[in-house]
């Protein structure tokens, strides 16, 4: 399952980056989230933790923590607020503002699906890594 969710992630974090390039940011930003979120999936599973049917993992990612190998120890505090942030906007990403008849497309800009790339591709490496060495 665990590697089966990371292959998952690889797919949005490509999506992510053809989105970005074709400057559908709120689009990079949705992917973003997907691959943070299936990435971190697949390092709980990994290690048997049963996680929330939830799109924000950064409760049980820091209640786990200790079971996890040192290298996300250290990083468990980076990949918690990253998932809390891509998950806070993955709503408004889908569906803008609607209450303000604001469109997803209005809301994000180039900076912000940077961000949502570098921080996506920094929780999948991250992932990745401690995963192949259970392979």
């Amino acid at each position: 399952m665990a590697k089966n969710y990371l292959e998952d992630a690889k797919i949005y974090f490509s999506q992510a980056k053809e989105s970005f390039d074709e400057g559908n940011y709120h689009i990079c930003i949705r992917m973003s989230q997907e691959c943070v979120e299936l990435s971190l999936k697949a390092l709980l599973r990994l290690f048997a933790i049963e996680y929330p049917k939830e799109h924000d993992l950064s409760d049980v990612l820091i209640k786990e923590s200790d079971i996890f190998p040192e290298k996300i120890k250290e990083d468990v505090d980076i990949l918690a607020k990253i998932s809390k942030d891509l998950a806070r906007k993955r709503g408004p990403a889908i569906y803008g503002y609607e209450r303000e008849l604001k469109p997803p497309s209005l809301i994000f800009s180039k900076k912000d699906a940077e961000k949502a790339l570098k921080d996506a591709e920094y929780v999948l490496k991250s992932c990745e890594e401690v995963i192949a060495k259970y392979e």
